[in-house]
């Protein structure tokens, strides 16, 4: 494939995404950016877990994760759990308000991601769709 055709294509990507996040902080009525809501996600999946795997998993540097969780149990969203066999080892877990949060984040994500698909064809979601599944097929 044509170099220019690549770089056309992966801006347009970053762009929708970027333009997503934006729209997303707008209606989402909450003091909290998507890196929060990332955090909640993984507690509200895996559990409580300790803030050094939630930022390996994350991709996040740990001081990064500290700022996050600083805001989020201030917030009422998360809380510090002292290891019951290691008093010196602190995890991290969702809170149900954290859980009603992460679920009203999601939701907005699902509407903005559904408005921007319903500007395609019929056609054209089952193209793209055939096309995100062949790319995620080989990573």
């Amino acid at each position: 494939m044509e170099e220019q055709t690549i770089f056309h294509i992966i801006n347009n990507m970053d762009k929708v995404t970027t333009n997503l996040i934006v729209q997303w902080n707008k209606v989402f009525e909450e003091d909290l950016g998507v890196s929060h809501i990332l955090v909640l996600g993984h507690l509200k999946v895996h559990g409580k877990s300790r803030p050094s795997d939630i930022a390996k998993i994350l991709g996040l540097t740990p001081p990064t994760l500290t700022y996050l969780s600083e805001k989020l149990v201030q917030k009422n969203l998360a809380k510090r759990l002292v290891d019951d066999s290691d008093r010196r080892i602190i995890h991290l877990g969702i809170t149900d308000k954290g859980i009603e949060v992460v679920q009203r984040a999601n939701q907005k994500g699902v509407e903005l991601r559904k408005r921007l698909f319903e500007q395609l064809t019929k056609e054209e979601r089952k193209q793209l769709l055939t096309i995100y599944e062949k790319l995620n097929k080989s990573l």
